[in-house]
């Protein structure tokens, strides 16, 4: 069931306002886009995080304090090494008010949820 104008001049003026008033939000939960996954720095982490997981065994089985502290922040170190996100290839942050420009030509890239709101937008056009 289609929306009445009023209705989605009501949801278009919402989505303005939350795009002008929480940027950090819409920035938070949009995330960083175009950005791909650091995988040498995945795999440095999990390595580095079961040889502290190794380094805590062999501390616990010989009961020594340091090897066991040493361990743990091996594996501290390795889980922050991948999670972390790397800086290089920065990409700039989302706009704080959505384009309408681009609404009739269909774009190859961008992500999921981009795509899918120009199908919405396209949709909505050829019904209004």
């Amino acid at each position: 069931m289609p929306l009445s104008e009023q209705e989605q001049r009501l949801l278009e003026e919402m989505e303005r306002n939350l795009y002008r008033n929480d940027a950090d939000f819409v920035q938070a939960v949009g995330g960083v886009r175009g950005r791909r996954p650091n995988y040498r720095a995945i795999v440095l982490g999990v390595l580095l995080a079961v040889a502290g997981a190794g380094a805590l065994i062999a501390g616990v089985a010989s009961q020594l304090l340091v090897i066991g502290v040493i361990g743990f922040a091996l594996m501290f170190a390795g889980v922050l090494v991948a999670i972390t996100p790397s800086k290089r290839g920065a990409v700039t942050a989302a706009p704080s008010e959505p384009s309408t420009a681009g609404r009739g030509r269909a774009t190859s890239g961008g992500s999921f949820m981009d795509r899918m709101n120009e199908r919405w937008d396209r949709r909505q056009d050829d019904q209004g």
